[in-house]
């Protein structure tokens, strides 16, 4: 959930015009839509592969905000943090939201029109509903194995 500033201009239309791998890095940051669905914990079914979503949130997501408490560290302090980028959004993107650009972008679709880079507006992430703005429950207040009790019914 990237959330770092860049002085580096963007070329007009960038997700639009580029493939994943020649966006520039302030391009590769500015794609996220700040929904906060990715730092959501999930559920792996160890025989189909399904992925569920829980309401369970990375224990550095603001979940006001929707943003990293510590974009540059999350690593650091969030070991199995995965750090998404071109080179393996092919092995992540099946465990992305499906409304996240960058899965988007790698299967080839648009962006929705709430999109930040669409609308203009970096509020109509929540406007619309798509992010998990004020409805996260923090991973340190639920134990691992309660989680199942947190599971989203439809991916969020």
């Amino acid at each position: 959930m990237p959330q770092t500033q860049s002085r580096e201009r963007l070329r007009p239309r960038f997700w639009e015009r580029f493939p994943l791998h020649r966006l520039t890095p302030a391009e590769w940051e500015a794609l996220c839509d700040g929904c906060g669905r990715c730092c959501l914990n999930k559920l792996e079914d160890a025989d189909t592969g399904e992925i569920a979503f829980t309401r369970v949130a990375c224990r550095l997501l603001d979940g006001d905000t929707c943003r990293c408490g510590n974009y540059p560290e999350r690593k650091r302090l969030v070991p199995e943090c995965v750090v998404l980028t071109p080179k393996n959004i092919g092995e992540i993107a099946y465990w992305m939201p499906p409304t996240c650009a960058y899965r988007l972008r790698h299967e080839g679709r648009r962006l929705a029109p709430w999109h930040p880079l669409v609308s203009g507006d970096p509020e109509s992430v929540h406007r619309a509903g798509i992010s998990v703005q004020g409805w996260t429950v923090p991973e340190y207040d639920v134990p691992e194995d309660e989680w199942e009790d947190h599971i989203i019914a439809e991916e969020p």
